[in-house]
Order: C-alpha cells, then structure tokens, then sequence
C-alpha cells in the first residue's frame, strides 16, 4: 500500500521530502534505494532474478540491482546499451534480449556482444540463425490467452503482438541454423489472478513436454502487481513461487535435468521506491468541479492516461502551515499540458473522476506515490516540456541521478 509520508521507517517521509523540496526545487522523482533492496530480498527463493529495466532503466538504477546480482532483461538497442553501460557484461546470461522483432543494427550487437535471444516471432530466429549459428536462444511463447489490469497490458491471447502462437513451427528452424534453444519464457500480462496463474503453469508444462527440447530455464516473465491502493492485496510471494516451482519439477522430471526458474520483475522491485513531486501553480473552479493545476503532466506520469491508473495523492504545504487531512474536497489534479486528457485524476477511458484532497493553496507541493515504476521511463518531451531530474536517496544522501533537461538540449537534435 502507499507509504504515507508521516512514515519515519520510511525514507520517503514529509521531513526528507521537505529537505528535497528546498535543495532541489520541484519538479522531480525520487527514488528510495532500500525499498528496492528490501523487493529484491522478497524473490529470493527464485534461481534467477531479471530486472526488466524498461520499469525504470536509469543507470545508476542499474547499477544498484547489479550489485545484488539481478541479471536484467532489456527490449532495445537502447537498453542493451543501459545495460552494458551499467557493467552487465557480454557474451554470458547477466543480458538478455526479448523482442519480436530484429532489426538489422540490433541483431548487429546481440550477435557481436554474444547476448542470448528471447524471441517472439519466427522471423527473428531465422534472421539471428543466418548471421550467428550456434547462438543462444529462448522461446517467448503466447499461450493462448492473457491477463492484466488494463486491455493496453495484456499480453497473450490473439489480440496479442507477443509471443510465438506455434512454438513448434520454431525446432525445425533452430535445428537448421544450430541454434541453441535454453529458455522458455511466458508472460500474459501485468497483475496476479491465481486461477490464470495456474493456466499459465500447466501451459509451460505443456509446450514444454510436446517441444521436448533439453531446454536449461523456464522464465514466468514479470507483471507482479504492487498495492496502489489502501485496500489492494499484496501479492502471496510464496504462493507463487509454490505454483511455479511445482511446475518447474514437473518439466525438470520429464527432461532428466534441472530447470532453473526465473523470474521477470519490474514494478515489482521499483514501483514503491518512488515518489513524484510537483508544485501547485494555479486554483480554478470550472463550475462545480475544483481543479488544482501541478507543474508535472502526462509526458512526466503517463500512466493515468494511458490506463487509468491510480496513484495516492499526498499534499505538503508551502508555507509550513497544518494540513488537516480529515478537512477533505473533492478535487480534480491536472498538469500543465494543452492537452484535454492532461488528468492525473481519471478512469481508464478518460472519464474524469475527483479525489477527496486536503483543502490545497498556491505553493503547496503535491507527492505523487508509487511512481519508481513506468514513471520517467515513460516521459516525453510532448509540448516541448524537458524532461525532469531523478534523485536517488542512498545511504543517508541524495544524488542527481539524471539532471534536468535544457530546451536548447531538445531543439538542438533539430539544428
């Protein structure tokens, strides 16, 4: 559930939010270190923890994980290079590369650093096979069917881009270009519902006996939910390790060899190690709905207007005076952009909603919570907006992780 910031166990509490406040002057994220710690200890039954970076792919991030020996995953070219970048090193497992498609300057580099291959499509193993006999490759397989707390991250079944529908289609072409088959990997979508959890256990056990491949992992991809809300359940980690590793011996049986289970997380290990801070620039009734208007918009905090999603709100004042938390009005939050749908207060679909808020003034700053997850990995510069730094809170210091953007950064790409 969201840390509320009067939580001194907590480095995310009103006293170092304040602190940053005046050092560092808002907009901008912040990022807890020992939150992330503390979800990376929360995984430890499983053989291999992957990070996958395009949570939160800020370096200095990176290098943190590394530290406790979490492997990472990486979707691009970019993000391989992040990784590299961060001291995951080349030609072993600590990288993976998972994608449906290979471009030519991509496939240049998986094959070069010799980065094992998680493919979605057919297409990719053909064109990897051509160039790079012999390499390292999973299988992404879609099951069928999917998951998620919103259509936009569900990512099985046929409405699905992800993901290989027949996995059987793909022997003939690792056996022609001797590729080496050691994963296979499945993910339908963000958020836990156990009832498909099990579907997609006896899916693996399935595809994984009719392959009969002498594959040396399984992979449950991500999509581990976090509490956002007061009253959201935290997800049974021994639950589902159980399942999965009920699975993992099953296939590890029929094969005469151990598989090692990995494991996919994302929000999971950063969504609650990071906080949002912005400050309220204008007050305006638009007739029975009062709207505060904060300096941050959807090209900072996409997530409420793509999916709907909710974050807690916290308010901290401006001129030290008491915030009566129990003193409410129902309050629309907006950002700057000349964009309708530019709400942090919304419904999937773009319905408007209002957030019981404390009775807010010019000045004060509004915590935006749960936001070390899809928060500044999804910013753009939309409305010619730099993008905003990043704070890392580490031991008992604090250190610019990504400094702010300049406008003339942005428009010199055009010069």
């Amino acid at each position: 559930m969201p840390q509320l910031l009067n939580n001194t166990e907590s480095n995310l509490n009103i006293k170092n939010v304040k602190k940053l406040i005046k050092k560092y002057q808002p907009p901008f994220w912040v990022y807890d270190s020992n939150i992330i710690y503390k979800k990376i200890k929360l995984l430890k039954q499983f053989d291999v923890i992957r990070f996958a970076q395009k949570s939160c792919s800020n370096i200095n991030i990176l290098k943190l994980i590394k530290n406790k020996n979490v492997k990472i995953d990486a979707v691009s070219l970019g993000e391989i290079e992040r990784a590299l970048s961060s001291g995951f090193k080349p030609n072993t497992n600590e990288i993976i590369f998972t994608a449906d498609i290979l471009d030519a300057e991509t496939l240049f580099k998986v094959v070069d650093c010799k980065i094992p291959v998680n493919a979605g499509s057919l297409d990719m193993l053909t064109q990897l096979g051509k160039v790079s006999p012999g390499h390292h490759v999973w299988l992404r397989i879609n099951p069928r069917f999917g998951y998620g707390h919103s259509k936009k991250t569900n990512t099985g079944g046929e409405n699905s881009k992800h993901g290989i529908w027949e996995p059987k289609l793909a022997i003939p072409i690792i056996k022609e270009y001797k590729l080496k088959l050691i994963g296979l990997h499945m993910h339908i979508g963000s958020g836990v519902n156990y009832l498909h959890l099990k579907k997609v256990c006896q899916s693996m056990i399935k595809y994984a006996f009719e392959l009969n491949q002498k594959i040396s992992y399984i992979s449950v991809g991500g999509g581990l939910p976090i509490p956002y809300k007061f009253d959201d359940k935290t997800i049974d980690i021994k639950k589902y390790f159980m399942l999965w590793d009920i699975a993992r011996k099953k296939i590890s049986k029929f094969l005469g060899k151990k598989i090692q289970l990995e494991i996919e997380p994302g929000r999971f290990l950063v969504a609650e190690s990071g906080i949002l801070i912005s400050r309220v620039w204008a007050i305006k009734k638009m007739g029975n709905k009062n709207f505060v208007l904060v300096d941050v918009g959807f090209n900072d905090l996409m997530r409420p207007t793509l999916y709907g999603s909710y974050h807690h709100i916290s308010v901290v004042s401006g001129d030290n005076r008491y915030i009566n938390e129990k003193e409410t009005i129902d309050t629309v939050v907006a950002g700057p952009l000349c964009e309708s749908g530019d709400i942090f207060t919304q419904k999937e679909g773009g319905t408007v909603q209002t957030r019981k808020l404390p009775i807010i003034k010019l000045g004060d700053y509004l915590i935006f919570h749960d936001t070390g997850a899809y928060g500044a990995t999804m910013s753009s510069n939309y409305n010619t907006r730099p993008l905003i730094p990043e704070i890392l809170l580490k031991n008992n210091d604090s250190i610019i992780i990504r400094r702010r953007q300049t406008i003339e950064e942005i428009l010199s790409l055009e010069k």
